[in-house]
C-alpha cells in the first residue's frame, strides 16, 4: 500500500508553533511588553519545535530503513499529537525545561524494529533525535560564532543561548546508556539475546534510572561538564544561560 502525500506535509499544530516562535522572537527582539514573557514564549515554542524534530528525525530513519508504518502513524508530519506519549514527549519536558533548566528526553515514537533492514539501521533511528537536538544547537550557535555578543537586544540572544543550552543537554541525556532512552536503544542491537531480555525489563524504569543518576552529584556534575565543554566548543555564549533562565521564569523576573 502506498504512502499518501498527506503523510508528509507538516501539520497545522507544527506551523503554528514556528509562527509562534518567530513572533515571540520579534517580540524580544524589539522588547515588547514584558520582554521576559517574550523570552519565556520564545524558548518554550522553539523547545516544542525541537522535541518534534527529534521525533519526526526517528521516524524519517525509520521510514527509510524499512518501518513504512511511521508514515501511516502520522510521524512525519511533525504532529506532536501523534506522539506515542504526547504526556512524556510534550508535557513533562516543558515543565523540566522551565523548572529546572534541562532538555529532559522526551516520550518516543514507536518503530517496528522488526521492519528495518540491519542493526546498524536500528542504531541509526536511535541516534537520529539526539543528532537533530546537537545540529539544532549548533543552527543556534552561529550568530555567536559569526560575532554576536549579545550587547544590544540581550533579552533575544540570552533566550536563544538558552534554547541552545537546552538543545545540548538533550543531546548528551539522550545518548547516555540508560535502557529505554535513546543511548540504550543505540547499543541494544548489539546486545547479546540474554542480555537484550534483561535489557527490555529495565527499559521502562529508564527515566527514573536517569534522574537518579543526575541526583548524584558526581555524575551530575560530569554531566554538565560535558554540557558546557561542547557549548564552548561550538562557540555558544555560557555567559548568557544564566541571563536566559532568569528570564525564563518570567514570573520571578524583576529588572535590576
Amino acid at each position: 500500500m502506498g504512502v499518501p502525500k498527506e503523510a508528509f506535509r507538516p501539520s497545522p499544530i507544527f506551523l503554528g508553533l514556528v509562527a509562534l516562535f518567530v513572533t515571540a522572537g520579534v517580540m524580544a527582539w524589539n522588547g515588547f511588553g514584558n520582554v521576559a514573557f517574550d523570552v519565556f514564549l520564545l524558548v518554550v515554542t522553539g523547545w516544542l519545535i525541537s522535541l518534534c524534530l527529534h521525533e519526526y528525525a526517528h521516524a524519517l530513519v525509520a521510514f527509510r530503513s524499512g518501518d513504512i508504518d511511521a508514515a501511516h502513524r502520522g510521524y512525519l508530519t511533525l504532529n506532536p499529537l501523534k506522539y506515542s506519549h504526547p504526556l512524556l514527549s510534550i508535557v513533562l519536558p516543558v515543565i523540566v525545561v522551565v523548572l529546572g533548566g534541562i532538555g529532559l528526553p522526551g516520550g518516543a515514537v514507536w518503530v517496528n524494529h522488526g521492519a528495518l533492514r540491519s542493526r546498524l539501521r536500528s542504531s541509526l533511528v536511535s541516534l537520529a533525535g539526539p543528532a537533530t537536538n546537537l545540529v539544532f544547537a549548533i543552527v543556534l550557535a552561529l550568530p555567536f560564532v559569526f560575532g554576536v555578543t549579545g550587547e544590544t537586544h540581550t533579552e533575544f540572544w540570552a533566550g536563544l543561548a538558552l534554547l541552545g543550552f537546552l538543545q545540548l543537554t538533550a543531546a548528551v541525556l539522550n545518548l547516555i546508556p540508560v535502557p529505554g532512552l535513546d543511548g540504550g536503544n543505540i547499543a541494544r542491537p548489539w546486545l547479546p539475546y540474554s542480555w537484550k531480555r534483561t535489557w527490555d525489563v529495565i527499559a521502562p524504569f529508564g527515566f527514573i534510572m536517569l534522574f537518579a543518576l543526575l541526583w548524584n552529584p558526581t555524575i551530575g556534575g560530569a554531566f554538565f561538564d560535558v554540557v558546557f565543554t561542547l557549548g564552548d566548543l561550538i562557540g555558544m555564549p555560557s555567559y548568557l544561560y544564566g541571563d536566559g533562565f532568569a528570564l525564563l521564569r518570567f514570573w520571578n523576573y524583576t529588572t535590576n
